[in-house]
């Protein structure tokens, strides 16, 4: 049975994680100067591109469709773009883009795509619940803020698997058989095939389809629908790779890119999954080290002494599970949920000393908030979107298969050696080997040779995407330049650094491109 580090990490957009776990926590604890370099400006067109640039005869019906508008909230409006099912067989049939779009409130410049990362996110509900944190005021002003959600995502043309109930079972079910034996193993595998199984039986087809290098033809198109002769675009986290991916099919319109927390396209899926064990290894050490300066960690003594007291907590929850007032049992699966969660966001990590102050004293109730935040699902117990079926489609379909035992068994010592904490809840059966499609995607590194400049900007304790990834992407790039940002947390840009936000919104706006190697302390 092909064993595996389990990642990739879903890359999920908890920039607003603040907000978001501040009512589910409150719900549950009712107990108690930078230099830049000028170039000339690159004009954005805003005529209509209705040939697509010399798209085929197949594609221009696609191309030349006129969106219609509709108002949905105060200040937003909304459509949907038709494209096609299978780029390389348009006449297959046809999906649905949902988009939404708050209009420039100055000085119109084109517009701005957003995705927020995932892969699965909802880019429509990003900008429509969390504008001020997709982009800052200056680009608010200047740009069409386009939030979409990709082929197979939310009000998009959606993968669908699970029901609630079975949601939960998948995501928080107590597993009989003792981990790590075969039998748990089996478990596992058949709990895979059944969310696969569902998957194709409820998603009409579109799981062969649901891959980045369709979504990228996908943001192709809804370029030119909107009328931009090329993209301005900002991509957070696994969108940096939606973004990269643009700019090797597309080089000549991928003008003014900026990839945050980047993913580096060259790392194979037991890398990704091993490095991001390491890099939420760093980030728990570092939040530890924080909290034992406050007042009320439930911790003492050293940042050592506090992560053998984690360690030892975990073992015993992997032993004896806790019970939520909602009747659910808290594993040591849900628990790493809750606390990988918490990385995030520096924002995050006061809710992280509230859940192991709680769990300490028998309470998992804000472990589960954070757990549940990061799956999706709702105080009531429904779940707000898809966006763990569509992490499960776009990763099963991108990723090519792995089954190299030395390699698993070198990835595994790596991260018993650099993240002991998390090494034992690590790795288990991959749930893309039962996946009903073999995957299509490759992993190498994209150069997107002729592009424009492509700003990437890296986070040094990131523990998501490590800022080595996003390093290695901006060397990879023709015209990469790297913007890195010295902190916590996952994404650099409206992160409270001002060198990086002006560094990204004088590059949008202007065209002014950052010093390469730019560090904002």
């Amino acid at each position: 049975m092909n064993r595996r580090t389990s990642g990739p990490r879903s890359l999920r957009p908890l920039r607003r994680a603040a907000a978001v776990l501040a009512g589910l926590v409150a719900a549950s604890l009712a107990l108690s100067g930078c230099l830049y370099a000028q170039i000339p400006e690159t004009p954005t067109s805003i005529s209509r591109d209705p040939d697509g640039s010399g798209v085929s005869a197949e594609l221009k019906p696609y191309y030349s469709q006129k969106l219609e508008w509709e108002a949905c909230g105060a200040r937003f409006d909304c459509t949907e773009v038709t494209a096609p099912r299978d780029w390389e067989d348009p006449p297959a049939g046809d999906l649905t883009l949902a988009l939404i779009r708050h209009q420039a409130t100055g000085q119109f410049q084109g517009s701005l795509l957003i995705n927020p990362g995932g892969p699965g996110s909802s880019g429509y509900d990003f900008v429509a619940q969390s504008l001020e944190y997709a982009v800052g005021a200056e680009l608010i002003e200047r740009f069409d803020v386009i939030g979409f959600d990709p082929r197979g995502v939310g009000r998009s043309s959606a993968v669908a698997c699970l029901d609630a109930e079975q949601m939960d079972e998948y995501n928080y079910g107590v597993l009989d058989a003792p981990r790590d034996t075969p039998e748990w193993e089996a478990e596992i595998t058949a709990r895979n095939q059944q969310y696969a199984d569902a998957c194709e039986a409820n998603s009409d087809g579109l799981l062969p389809h649901i891959t980045t290098v369709n979504s990228a033809r996908d943001m192709d198109l809804i370029r030119a629908v909107l009328g931009d002769k090329t993209l301005n675009y900002l991509g957070y986290s696994y969108g940096t790779f939606l973004g990269a991916t643009y700019a090797k099919l597309f080089p000549q319109r991928a003008q003014r890119l900026v990839l945050d927390g980047a993913i580096d396209p060259a790392v194979p899926g037991l890398e990704v999954g091993t490095t991001q064990a390491i890099g939420f290894e760093s980030a728990l050490r570092a939040y530890l080290s924080g909290c034992l300066s406050g007042g009320d960690c439930p911790f003492n003594g050293s940042t050592d002494d506090a992560v053998a007291d984690v360690q030892a907590l975990l073992a015993t929850v992997a032993r004896t599970p806790i019970e939520n007032g909602d009747g659910r049992m808290l594993t040591v699966d849900t628990m790493i949920t809750g606390i990988i969660t918490a990385m995030y966001s520096e924002q995050s990590w006061p809710y992280l000393t509230q859940g192991f102050t709680a769990v300490l004293q028998g309470d998992p109730s804000v472990l589960f908030a954070l757990a549940d935040s990061y799956n999706g699902r709702e105080p009531d117990g429904t779940y707000a979107d898809n966006s763990s079926e569509a992490f499960r489609a776009y990763n099963c379909m991108d990723y090519p298969v792995e089954d190299d035992p030395a390699a698993e068994a070198a990835a595994i010592a790596k991260i018993e050696k650099l993240a002991p904490t998390f090494a034992p809840y690590w790795q288990g059966p991959d749930p893309c080997e039962v996946w009903p499609y073999p995957p299509v995607g490759v992993r190498e590194p994209i150069t997107a040779s002729g592009s424009g400049p492509i700003v990437v900007v890296g986070t040094t304790n990131d523990p998501a995407t490590p800022y080595e990834w996003s390093e290695s992407l901006a060397q990879q790039l023709e015209n990469g330049v790297l913007v890195t940002r010295v902190g916590e947390g996952h994404t650099g840009y409206n992160k409270g650094s001002g060198c990086v936000d002006d560094a990204v919104e004088s590059f949008l706006i202007d065209g002014t491109v950052p010093d390469d190697g730019l560090r904002c302390e």
